[in-house]
């Protein structure tokens, strides 16, 4: 199923790209003076192929998974941390919950991973697939099937957004103790040193780093022979939810949705995606630059530029719900401003 999507989706179209770019070169400002709000608009429109694009309907859609690595204390808080943080979402009361509101999106939470049971939560989508992913720095993160399994989740995830009338989609993850595994993919699918993408996730001091980074590079050591490809590196070393939120991006872009991609999490299971299929970076919006540091060598490494860099570190989607609505302007301006033509006014006078 995910390989499919992954073969499928093809460059963005440059007559696409060339007709938003004329069309935002005859509004009545001067050429490219409102910056990079104009680039985004033009790959909208490359993305939906569609005249005048609208973005309706915005969802951000939270996964949920937990991590055996978590045991060796690479996390300033305990693993059941997660579960309280669903029913935190569940109830509304998130960061994201607020963000989502004001970016009027709604917001899904799925349990793909969690250790808990919540089956009596209510709001809860329960699409698990295991109960937590294994300790890293001792075994692999979960079998090759599993990880398909969750990226499928999410590929089905996108696409029951899209059959609700879901134009524009956000990533969200939730799991104590998964910028370890994010910075182990990162180490491995850039390639960079482990020290240079590993920082402080939930509040770490210096000492708690430097353990970090050693049971990382101890991750790295157990699992080097599963290392073979973008989905054996991803079961060897991620996460459920990363694996998830991978195929959520590869739904959305077969799809023709507009991806928003969160924060350091987010951008490992979309690396996996993109390592899949180089062309997806282009359909994908990065929406912010984490505080994690290896967020930054991410961005470097991969000539990316995010649209946000305003020291967050929440993830939860957080980020990518502030730049939904940044989207939505771009695309609004895009569609609104009125033409030289329209207004008597010649270009350039």
């Amino acid at each position: 199923m995910w390989n499919q999507a992954a073969e499928q989706i093809k460059p963005l179209s440059k007559s696409w790209l060339d007709r938003a770019r004329t069309r935002l070169d005859s509004l009545t400002k001067p050429r490219n003076s409102l910056g990079f709000l104009e680039k985004m608009a033009q790959r909208v429109v490359a993305i939906r192929q569609e005249e005048a694009p609208s973005l309706r309907k915005k969802e951000v859609l939270v996964f949920v998974g937990d991590h055996g690595v978590v045991s060796e204390g690479v996390s300033a808080y305990p693993q059941e941390v997660t579960a309280l943080m669903v029913g935190n979402f569940l109830s509304g009361g998130a960061a994201i919950n607020v963000l989502a509101r004001c970016a009027g999106a709604e917001v899904s939470v799925i349990d793909i991973g969690m250790k808990e049971d919540l089956q009596d939560a209510r709001g809860l989508i329960q699409r698990k697939v295991r109960k937590g992913a294994g300790n890293i720095a001792r075994e692999p993160a979960m079998t090759v099937e599993e990880a398909e399994k969750a990226m499928n989740v999410g590929m089905r995830i996108a696409e029951e957004a899209y059959d609700r009338g879901v134009s524009m989609i956000a990533t969200g993850d939730m799991g104590i103790g998964n910028t370890t595994p994010s910075s182990a993919l990162f180490s491995a699918l850039l390639p960079a040193d482990v020290a240079d993408v590993t920082g402080k996730g939930t509040g770490l001091d210096e000492e708690g780093v430097k353990h970090k980074i050693q049971v990382i590079e101890q991750a790295l050591k157990v699992n080097r022979a599963s290392i073979k490809d973008p989905v054996s590196t991803l079961a060897a070393l991620g996460g459920l939810e990363i694996a998830a939120i991978c195929g959520l991006c590869l739904g959305g872009v077969a799809r023709r949705m507009i991806v928003v991609v969160d924060g350091f999490i987010s951008s490992a299971g979309a690396l996996v995606a993109m390592r899949l299929n180089p062309v997806i970076k282009d359909y994908l919006f990065f929406s912010h630059q984490s505080s994690e540091k290896g967020h930054r060598i991410f961005f470097k490494k991969e000539a990316i530029r995010p649209i946000l860099d305003l020291d967050l570190r929440l993830g939860e989607g957080t980020g990518a719900a502030l730049v939904m609505q940044l989207i939505e302007d771009s695309v609004r301006i895009y569609n609104e401003m009125a033409t030289f033509e329209e207004v008597g006014i010649e270009p350039g006078a």
